[in-house]
């Protein structure tokens, strides 16, 4: 069959990758090059070139089983990396890192602060308490309920759990204590963050993350429609028609591996079941700049992390991240490399090397609910769709949800064939 695959993030190469095997696929891209949140720049700096992700960074083979097999398969090398923490306040000036005992009490005030002592027997209690919610029937509480209902601190909401989510998520604050309980408890316990010791190795490609689409792009028979943004998708009881300013491509089936708002605009004759499952997801524009402006790290080096938050001062100000490169992807240089979400007006335009927008789901009880709904839209009307969104947003669910497809595609797509 011919196939079109709308889309190039993990959810699209790996969709193209496998079905690839049994069947013709163009894949179409709007940008100019494949990976969508793969982004590796090639830096110049004081006479060397560095190469500096800003996007997908890191995986462990515990929790991203697929992409590993896939890393091995394309025989791409990775190396260990950290995932330490640290918060700033602004407010207060406190400044930690979770790593070790050492770091968290890189400023002496930490020894003698009651409250910080406090928000340590809050996270400890989190991680007793917490996986309860696991056994709770239907959607549960928000996060910010269920932090109020039980009683815990506002430094441990503010300068620990909040920044942490926000973090991973890249959301704002708002967003996080909206976030359903439930499924941010379940995130972490199955990538075994309720505890203190005993977590997972985590790992970044070597060279950074484009080598692994370098890789994939040397070995695959598909055909690549770069710069090649889909205008529409219509649907007829024997094709698809792929519109883009080329003209119109017909196909047998067609892969949305684009966002889920970007793959209900594309549809013009959406059916309600779809309208319901892919508008309750929505997204969160993230401005991501790359840059070299240390200050945007916590003033302490000793408190310096791979992860580092910063609390603003300004109370219901969203909360933001700066990742430190040089520890994440083990790169020494003269400069330290950061990565800044939406905090760009602190950095000095001096600094600056490259700056990004990259979209990340928000999740609710009502995306969460529209999750559960997959199967009423998976498949039908010659139309398949892939994301991260259908799991917690990462590059594991993004290539979870090719690998669901490709089991299923090929069942499908022929008996509809068959009878048609």
């Amino acid at each position: 069959m011919r196939v079109a695959v709308v889309g190039s993030g993990i959810a699209g190469l790996a969709s193209a990758w496998l079905l690839s095997r049994r069947h013709e696929v163009v894949l179409f891209e709007a940008s100019h090059q494949l990976g969508g949140h793969v982004h590796t720049h090639t830096i110049a700096l004081h006479g060397r070139e560095y190469q500096v992700d800003t996007g997908f960074i890191v995986h462990n083979p515990a929790h991203y089983p697929l992409l590993t097999g896939l890393f091995k398969e394309l025989d791409v090398a990775t190396q260990p990396t950290t995932m330490s923490f640290a918060v700033r306040s602004e407010a207060s000036g406190r400044e930690y890192n979770a790593t070790s005992l050492s770091t968290l009490f890189c400023q002496r005030r930490n020894l003698w602060s009651p409250r910080f002592y406090g928000m340590l027997r809050d996270l400890f209690r989190f991680y007793r308490e917490a996986p309860a919610l696991l056994d709770v029937e239907g959607p549960g509480p928000t996060l910010g309920e269920y932090l109020d209902r039980n009683g815990y601190g506002s430094l441990f909401r503010d300068e620990h759990l909040v920044p942490m989510a926000c973090a991973l998520w890249s959301s704002p604050s708002s967003s996080i204590l909206g976030f359903p309980a439930k499924y941010l408890v379940r995130f972490m316990a199955n990538h075994h963050m309720l505890q203190a010791s005993g977590r997972p190795e985590w790992r970044v490609v070597t060279g950074g993350s484009l080598r692994y689409v370098e890789a994939m792009r040397a070995r695959w028979n598909v055909t690549e429609r770069i710069a090649t943004p889909v205008l529409a998708v219509q649907r007829h009881a024997d094709r698809v028609d792929v519109l883009t300013h080329r003209g119109s491509e017909s196909f047998d089936e067609v892969v949305l591996a684009c966002h889920s708002d970007q793959a209900l605009a594309l549809l013009a004759d959406a059916h309600p079941v779809e309208r319901f499952v892919l508008g309750a997801m929505r997204y969160q524009p993230n401005e991501t700049v790359l840059h070299t402006d240390a200050s945007l790290l916590p003033r302490s080096r000793k408190a310096w992390a791979a992860w580092n938050a910063w609390v603003p001062a300004t109370p219901g100000e969203a909360c933001t991240v700066s990742y430190c490169m040089n520890l994440l992807q083990g790169i020494e240089s003269p400069e330290p490399f950061v990565v800044t979400l939406n905090r760009s007006e602190s950095i000095d335009p001096a600094k600056v090397l490259r700056r990004m927008t990259y979209h990340h789901p928000v999740y609710s009880h009502a995306s969460v609910a529209a999750q559960g709904c997959k199967a009423e839209i998976q498949g039908k009307h010659r139309t398949w769709f892939a994301g991260a969104y259908w799991g917690w947003g990462f590059h594991e669910d993004g290539i979870r949800s090719a690998v669901e497809l490709a089991h299923d595609f090929d069942r499908v797509a022929t008996t509809r064939r068959a009878f048609a």
